[in-house]
Order: C-alpha cells, then sequence, then structure tokens
C-alpha cells in the first residue's frame, strides 16, 4: 500500500476515533497510536507541548516509541525549530542538522509540525522520526499537517 493509501486510511481511523472528543491529550494520545501503527518507517511518534509554566519551553506529551527528551527549547533541535518558527521542519538527515538533539541514536531523519489551537496559537509539535535517512516528504508534511489541523483546530 503506497504512502497516500496509508495516509487516508489513518485520517478515516482518526477523525472517527477523535469526533466529538474535546479532550486535548486523549487527542494527542489517539494520533500517536494511530500514526504510530500505521507506518511501519514511523519509529518515535508523538508530541512535545508548549509548556504553561515555562516560558519558550516544549515539554514531552503523549507519544510512542523509546524515551524521548523531557524538555526542548524553543529554537534548539528540530522540534525547537519548528515551535520558533511555526512551520513544519523535514529533515532528511538528523546527523547534517545544525544543533540536533540525539534523544535516541537511532533516528537518522524527521519531520516536525507545529499545532495550533482554534484561536490559532501554538500548543505543541508533532514530531516523528525514522530509523532511515530521507523518510519524509512534502507528502508527508500535507497529510500531517491536514490531520493535525483537523483535529486540533475544531
Amino acid at each position: 500500500m503506497g504512502k497516500e493509501s496509508l495516509y487516508r486510511q489513518a485520517e478515516a481511523e482518526i477523525y472517527s476515533v477523535t469526533d466529538g472528543e474535546n479532550n486535548v491529550i486523549a487527542n494527542m494520545a489517539s494520533v500517536s497510536c494511530l500514526l504510530n501503527f500505521a507506518f511501519e518507517d514511523f519509529y518515535w511518534v508523538g508530541f512535545y507541548l508548549v509548556d504553561p509554566e515555562k516560558e519558550n519551553e516544549l515539554v514531552v506529551g503523549p507519544y510512542q516509541g523509546t524515551l524521548g527528551c523531557l524538555r526542548i527549547a524553543y529554537g534548539r533541535g528540530v522540534c525547537g525549530e519548528a515551535a520558533l518558527s511555526g512551520k513544519t521542519q523535514i529533515v532528511d538527515d538528523v546527523h547534517a542538522f545544525a544543533g540536533h538533539i540525539a534523544c535516541d541514536s537511532k533516528t537518522n531523519s524527521e519531520i516536525v509540525v507545529p499545532v495550533f489551537n482554534k484561536a490559532g496559537a501554538l500548543i505543541a509539535v508533532f514530531d516523528v522520526d525514522s530509523t532511515k535517512i530521507s523518510t519524509f516528504d512534502q507528502v508527508d508534511q500535507l497529510w500531517l499537517e491536514k490531520i493535525l489541523n483537523t483535529v486540533f483546530t475544531k
């Protein structure tokens, strides 16, 4: 099954589970779980939440995978850059990314998508890691942004 088909199937499952659910953490846990199981190349899948108690800092949220970094400052690493810029980051080789944070040495490529609420405020970043080089592309960006925007801006 191709990437587009996998995303279509995961999207339907995610919308089915999150429809009518307003709890952000429950929705984040469901999105992480369903996307983790949909793609065999997704090694670490989850959210880093904007910490309301520490300005410009993310704290690990719901995820699937090995132990993640507990805290990431805005501008630091791929997640911090996505939080600071408000733009999706696709990194083909994390070892070539200046300032990469090695939470897990098995990670080789990464996509991080900023997550906004319906008021337009950044609430988290969604991080997906792969053990393979160049796993992520514009197709991943398009689908992940669409799914996350639908789930968290309703």
